[in-house]
């Protein structure tokens, strides 16, 4: 996943006809350490989107703005718009990431 470092990047990315995941996370979260054990085999199946990350603490007013409130988060933009979020609660185990993706599809 390519790092998103600043909003007009982040803006840029999100505004695509292809579909984007962007993961919020920090450096200093043990179940975002924990998603990147097991996530880059579920981007290889997904090859249907382009996955950002997005350091939370370094670009906090964007979190804010789409309600990222737990970490690690996925939010899929399409067109400029948040068309799904997966909240960290629901985000601990590659299950749920998959069945996410499956029901928005």
């Amino acid at each position: 996943m390519k790092l998103i470092e600043d909003k007009t990047t982040f803006e840029q990315l999100i505004a695509k006809e292809k579909p984007v995941i962007v993961k919020f996370f920090t450096t200093w979260c043990p179940d975002c350490r924990r998603m990147d054990m097991f996530i880059d085999d579920i981007i290889k199946e997904h090859d249907e989107y382009d996955w950002y990350e997005l350091n939370k603490d370094e670009l906090p007013d964007i979190s804010d703005q789409y309600d990222v409130m737990g970490i690690p988060s996925l939010l899929i933009f399409k067109n400029g718009k948040k068309i799904a979020h997966l909240h960290s609660a629901n985000a601990k185990s590659p299950e749920q990431v998959q069945d996410f993706l499956q029901n928005n599809k």
